[in-house]
């Protein structure tokens, strides 16, 4: 069984047809997926959809891009949220350079702020990372975010990044872009990062693996993401998912 641990089912694109999705995935043997909010509509959709649908779980958090529009009620509210047994993860949190909606500095306080936020719910965190992989480490290692680990979600870094966040206490989490012809980054770092740190993930609707390159996204697709890895590992694709999903369920405290 495969588990999707970044998923958007909340996206307008999943408007139409939540439950042929879901019923594709379940096919698709994926047994568990992680819906992830980051602004108040994408949380608001994310706690309907893991009350809807037993395999789905939820991860809130603000992200870094709207960082400039998150008050400390919003953080509030998020902390009341975690109250609900299926939220599983503070996120998607972190930095990201490439966009210039919110200054560099008021999205450094925003990620530290839910990183306290998660030491005082003792709940893992989902890292957003864009072009500010050194920036990240240095905050995570100033506010102690080892204390709880989580992902690095759709990570892009070099193999040497990907250590760094070992050593912090973080899982490093794959999806579409390793199984590209060209990715030689991810493909280094699915062959260097230990299986019991690895997981897996769509990010749907974005990043649609080969050969559904362009396409949406959804969660069933996480196989592809899968047999890549295995591929590079050596291993079979039974044995990929039984790893991942085992170190998805440890870290989200799943039974």
């Amino acid at each position: 069984m495969l588990f999707d641990t970044h998923a958007h089912l909340n996206a307008e694109q999943f408007e139409s047809d939540y439950d042929e999705v879901i019923k594709r995935a379940e096919r698709a043997g994926v047994s568990n997926i992680v819906v992830v909010g980051f602004d108040r509509p994408t949380i608001n959709k994310a706690m309907e959809l893991i009350d809807k649908y037993p395999q789905v779980y939820g991860c809130i958090g603000w992200h870094p891009v709207d960082a400039i529009d998150c008050r400390d009620e919003d953080l509030e509210w998020i902390e009341e949220l975690t109250k609900h047994p299926k939220i599983v993860a503070l996120g998607e949190m972190g930095l990201d350079y490439h966009w210039d909606k919110s200054p560099k500095d008021v999205q450094k306080e925003v990620f530290r702020k839910q990183i306290r936020l998660a030491r005082k719910l003792k709940m893992p965190i989902v890292i957003h990372n864009r072009e500010a992989t050194e920036d990240i480490i240095t905050i995570l290692k100033e506010e102690h975010a080892e204390e709880v680990g989580g992902i690095m979600h759709c990570f892009s870094g070099s193999v040497e990044s990907a250590r760094e966040c070992l050593k912090l206490n973080f899982y490093i989490s794959l999806g579409g872009p390793v199984t590209f012809k060209n990715a030689k980054k991810p493909k280094e770092v699915a062959k260097e990062v230990p299986l019991d740190k690895l997981l897996i993930e769509t990010d749907c609707p974005y990043l649609a693996p080969h050969p559904l390159r362009g396409k949406r996204n959804e969660p069933a697709y996480v196989k592809y993401v899968a047999e890549e890895i295995a591929q590079i590992k050596g291993i079979t694709l039974e044995e990929l998912a039984a790893i991942t999903t085992n170190n998805a369920k440890t870290l989200f405290k799943l039974k």
